[in-house]
């Protein structure tokens, strides 16, 4: 069977059935995490905007380096900018591509296509032509929105727009206007927005998130982190990555502050750090290599510095424990939450604030359930075998159920079907879809343990392992401040090759000594290599296709 394609008047979903074994429903229901709360996720979010606008015009909705917008000024530009962009032809339904710099203009942009119950999607001004093209292509998009400064970091997706007859608007500047009018109606399953995510075919795929599902990330934000008018939280993500929706989005629901991180600020810690203090910020999530480098500077500061932060998230990759403990014992005034969520299910699904305890384990948990979210673990006994539910510190896939799961992938059915299932465990789910995320996961005293991509488990002579699993152990000495574990070759051929680099040297035989004494022989690589830096996505993660594509010849290799 097949799904109908995901565009705004597409016919009611079909959703591809999920192989079962019998008496597997009872058993998942059993064994489910669960967190049921009351959230109000039909209201569009523009209203809470307005309503914040109303008690407090004056107070300061974004701070963008020198420039300030208060909630009133956000209305105006909301306005001028949701009138534009109707005169322009966008109507409720539509797909509005939108690029440009992390800025004051972001959040703008989005709440003026909520106004108009259009959807929001973001292009990174560094991808090359073709992608932007592709992009635009399977989108439908029917706008592009160009706000970059001055057009020239915009080029390709100009040019991309000009190819696929796209009409290109830029910003309106001009400062007055008057308020749109408070949207009406239930807004629950308007597509509010979708995020591209690299695809193992090599071809991104576009990840559509309905409003239900975004306004319940925003509540389970703001109340996980008791987040209220006071705060200031960071968006320092690429418009690209899932979590920039939430850091310029959330301290909007709650009358607080959206403070814009620049890329300049984020190049280096020390500068990262100025900006955080500069503007009180109180809460940021960053990655897991960012964090280190933060907690490295703060060290070398004796810990001063951040005195307004209380909350640093991880996200996007495994927060190590060797890791976390730098991060507890540099800044003990500040809590810290490993969270855990793909880009398909509005964002994170877990959160879990670290404590002491957590650190004596191979791995730290991601977590509880948020708010209305069910979690289950999968296993298939053989490839291609009805699943069953697995028990209790079995390992096994994660499942994800409840009000975040999103409409599978834009205009792209076959994909479709491939991760997003009709939920046969919950007949009461507000979204009735169940979301596979190729995730590796195990249950443990009702916590969430990540490990790792199951496309990430591989097998080199003749032994199936987990190469996040090496990855672990090798992050645990002292010396290493990021590595990574990658294949080269297939099947018989295939030799583990062990990437890091090391905050203070030491012999590279005292790094293999180390996982020898902890795994197999066959999971010790024998070909190692040392970076300066690793190298990383866009998104400031590891970036693995850059050292599977590395020469294979290490600087160093074991004897």
């Amino acid at each position: 069977m097949t799904t109908t394609p995901q565009h705004a008047d597409a016919p009611a979903q079909v959703w591809a059935e999920l192989s079962l074994a019998p008496a597997a429903v009872a058993r998942a229901r059993e064994l489910a995490l669960r967190y049921v709360r009351t959230h109000d996720t039909s209201t569009a979010l523009l209203d809470h905007v307005i309503e914040h606008a109303e008690r407090g015009p004056d107070r300061p909705a974004v701070i963008d380096g020198e420039r300030t917008l208060n909630y009133r000024a956000l209305l105006d530009r909301i306005a001028l900018t949701r009138n534009a962009l109707h005169a322009a032809g966008v109507r409720a339904g539509d797909v509005v591509a939108a690029v440009g710099p992390r800025s004051a203009d972001t959040p703008v942009i989005f709440l003026a296509l909520e106004a108009l119950g259009a959807s929001y999607l973001p292009l990174d001004p560094s991808w090359p032509e073709v992608r932007v093209r592709d992009v635009l292509g399977r989108s439908r998009a029917a706008l592009l929105m160009d706000y970059s400064s001055d057009g020239t970091t915009a080029h390709a997706a100009r040019s991309a727009a000009a190819t696929e007859q796209v009409t290109v608007l830029s910003l309106p500047m001009k400062s007055e206007g008057t308020a749109p009018p408070s949207p009406t109606g239930d807004r629950s399953h308007e597509v509010r927005y979708t995020i591209f995510t690299s695809g193992t075919t090599g071809r991104p795929k576009g990840a559509t998130v309905e409003h239900q599902g975004m306004l319940n990330h925003l509540w389970a934000k703001a109340t996980d982190l008791s987040l209220g008018p006071d705060d200031a939280v960071a968006f320092t993500a690429p418009l690209v990555f899932d979590i920039s929706i939430w850091q310029m989005l959330c301290p909007l629901l709650v009358g607080g502050r959206v403070v814009v991180v620049s890329d300049e600020a984020m190049r280096l810690p020390r500068w990262l750090i100025g900006a955080l203090d500069a503007t009180a910020v109180t809460v940021v999530e960053l990655v897991p290599t960012v964090i280190g480098w933060l907690v490295d500077e703060m060290g070398r500061r004796d810990g001063v510095g951040l005195t307004s932060l209380r909350w640093l998230l991880s996200t996007g990759e495994e927060l190590y424990p060797a890791v976390a403990e730098r991060v507890l014992l540099t800044l003990p005034h500040v809590s810290v939450v490993n969270a855990y969520g793909p880009t398909e299910c509005s964002d994170d699904v877990t959160h879990h604030v670290v404590g002491p305890a957590d650190l004596t384990g191979s791995r730290l948990p991601v977590g509880a359930p948020v708010a209305n979210t069910t979690l289950y673990v999968l296993v298939q006994d053989a490839e291609g075998s009805p699943w069953r539910a697995a028990e209790p510190g079995e390992s096994g896939e994660l499942f994800v159920g409840g009000t975040g799961v999103g409409l599978g992938y834009l205009n792209d059915p076959a994909t479709t079907d491939l991760a997003f299932f009709r939920d046969p465990f919950d007949p009461h789910s507000a979204t009735g879809r169940l979301y596979r995320s190729g995730d590796l996961a195990r249950v443990d005293d009702g916590l969430v343990y990540y490990l790792g991509r199951s496309d990430r488990q591989v097998k080199v002579s003749g032994v199936r392992m987990e190469l996040g699993e090496i990855e672990v152990v090798l992050s645990r000495h002292p010396a290493v401040e990021q590595c990574a574990v990658v294949v080269s070759g297939e099947g018989e051929h295939g030799e583990l090759i062990a990437h890091y680099s090391l905050r203070t040297p030491v012999p590279q035989t005292q790094l293999q000594e180390a996982l020898s004494e902890a795994l197999p022989t066959a999971m010790v690589p024998r070909r190692w290599r040392e970076w300066d830096a690793l190298p990383l996505t866009h998104n400031g993660k590891i970036d693995h296709r850059s050292l599977q594509a590395a020469a294979i010849t290490p600087r160093n290799e074991a004897p």
